[in-house]
């Protein structure tokens, strides 16, 4: 199903619309009674899995650095 509605109306009613076209209904935005744009739903985003490099670190990797270095660091 369509809906169609100016652009004043459109502004009164803007979640609305979006919840509307979140639904999956078809909403047109028209300027002057001539359909200007359409409210789509955004896809989301990809998920990315994190650990995407072979290999695996130590376990001494995630240990606090010893002074020495911390000092060589600046830190």
């Amino acid at each position: 199903m369509t809906v169609t509605v100016n652009i004043a109306e459109a502004k009164a009613q803007l979640s609305h619309l979006v919840e509307e076209a979140l639904r999956g209904k078809d909403v047109v935005i028209a300027r002057r009674g001539k359909p200007a744009v359409v409210l789509t739903p955004v896809e989301p985003p990809a998920s990315r899995e994190l650990g995407f490099l072979p290999g695996t670190l130590p376990e001494a990797f995630f240990e606090p650095l010893p002074e020495s270095e911390l000092e060589a660091w600046g830190v």
